[in-house]
């Protein structure tokens, strides 16, 4: 499978270069989300090598005429889909196989002081997540709904 070619990937307006890679691995019932940086926003390429997960995406680009709206699918190793998640969007996932192992290329390097989150279970965005998450983390359970969010604690607005 061929994971990234600048030309190919170009031509559909994504980013020539990306600054980091990582790779996650969670077990079933872990989700992971709703992560953005401000100030600093990443676009991310995920992929899935080992496993399934439902991806998510929020826009959360004050101004933005989708602000709020949120899109999905299922990557997996099998259907060896991708999605792209651009800057300025919160970015979430759960894992519905015994565990995945999770790829992503990012546009910027990983921030600490401009990590923020979401909460995955917002009403107002109302995600239809495929099954019930078994395991939250700490960040995850107390992360804010996008409307308690001050606006300088989101990442840049649409002109």
């Amino acid at each position: 499978m061929e994971s990234w070619k600048a030309s190919a990937y170009g031509s559909h307006g994504l980013p020539a270069s990306f600054a980091q890679a990582n790779v996650s691995r969670s077990v079933k019932g872990v989700l992971r989300g709703l992560h953005y940086q401000y100030q600093r926003p990443q676009g991310k390429l995920v992929s899935v090598m080992t496993g399934r997960i439902f991806d998510v995406a929020v826009d959360i680009r004050p101004g933005s005429a989708s602000f709020g709206q949120w899109a999905g699918t299922e990557l997996s190793a099998d259907n060896h889909r991708q999605m792209y998640i651009p800057e300025g969007f919160a970015h979430g996932f759960l894992v519905l196989s015994d565990y995945a192992l999770f790829h992503y290329h990012c546009t910027r390097e990983y921030s600490p002081q401009h990590d923020a989150a979401i909460a995955w279970d917002d009403p107002e965005i109302a995600i239809k997540w495929p099954c019930q998450p078994e395991t939250i983390s700490g960040k995850d359970r107390v992360a804010p709904r996008l409307t308690d969010v001050p606006t300088d604690r989101l990442p840049p607005g649409v002109p």
